[in-house]
């Protein structure tokens, strides 16, 4: 059976890994490549705080949302409190092992914008397999980043050290949603081979009655379908088409609807069920947002 450690603190962190007192009680800086003891293997682990962690393996043996992690190639995954990483197989020697994390709890910047800001990077819930491969450039910026908040640790804690700090923090996820921003735009090819198995799910889910007995899909259906995340989906789509996937969801409906409205004689109500609204009002609601007319209006071309 495995071992399911929680650490609920950045004190917890320091303990697992034998390193004595943290300099800050919300935030810490490691240095994987200075780390003298590691987990040990068959471990799940979930914290409390935010992670950002860029490493290098020789060899796989992490996984995260149940598929292994390969970092060699030195990729960035960044994971929200109560998500889980499982260690697998023994792990390797800590000279073996490069690269930095970066853990923050959310009472550190829970007074601050960044609090709010936080909540559109989206990456904190994308699949391992959607990992930040970093160019050497890229890889040299968040470090310097991370430096400077080490730095600030090795201070004595001040009035200014929790702006510095946290607007640091800010910095570096900025910069990792324009490096997630290049990864998507690099990878167009393989974006626009994903958008057309969306299209193609759409089309079949609607064209085959679903709906009625299905309801709308969802998000995580059509993610599930291109085994990708939902977040990673919705802001890839949104990257290519300027809609995330609730909108292209909204976009299939809609256009079901109108034909709905032209070509049949069913009421609004029956319509709406037909659709998988449970209350047609919602339906109506909807339909006036996407369209700027009531269905009854678009029926009869006002």
């Amino acid at each position: 059976m495995r071992e399911i450690i929680h650490l609920r603190s950045v004190a917890d962190l320091y303990k697992l890994f034998n390193l004595g007192n943290s300099h800050h009680p919300l935030v810490a800086v490691l240095d994987f490549s200075k780390v003298s003891e590691q987990v040990e293997g068959n471990s799940k682990i979930s914290t409390d705080f935010y992670s950002v962690m860029f490493k290098n393996y020789c060899k796989n043996n992490v996984k995260y949302g149940r598929k292994p992690i390969d970092f060699q190639d030195g990729n960035l995954i960044c994971i929200a409190p109560n998500q889980t990483i499982e260690i697998d197989n023994e792990i390797e020697q800590h000279e073996k092992m490069m690269g930095w994390g970066l853990f923050f709890h959310p009472d550190l910047i829970r007074a601050t914008s960044l609090n709010d800001k936080l909540k559109s990077h989206s990456f904190f819930h994308y699949e391992v397999s959607e990992a930040l491969h970093l160019s050497d450039k890229e890889k040299t910026i968040l470090f310097e980043c991370v430096q400077k908040i080490q730095a600030e640790l090795q201070e004595n804690i001040d009035v200014h050290s929790q702006y510095i700090i946290v607007s640091t923090i800010e910095l570096l996820l900025n910069y990792c949603s324009r490096f997630y921003g290049r990864q998507m735009i690099t990878r167009s090819y393989t974006n626009k081979s994903i958008i057309a198995q969306i299209e193609t799910v759409l089309n079949n889910y609607f064209s085959d009655s679903k709906l009625k007995e299905q309801g709308l899909p969802s998000v995580k259906f059509l993610a599930d379908k291109v085994h990708l995340s939902p977040s990673y989906l919705s802001d890839l789509l949104k990257k290519e088409t300027g809609k995330n996937a609730q909108e292209h969801i909204h976009f299939y409906l809609i256009e079901e609807a109108k034909r709905c409205l032209i070509n049949t004689e069913k009421n609004i109500n029956a319509i709406a069920y037909s659709l998988g609204f449970e209350y047609p009002q919602y339906f109506n609601k909807l339909f006036k947002q996407k369209t700027g007319k009531t269905p009854m209006e678009f029926r009869h071309g006002k």
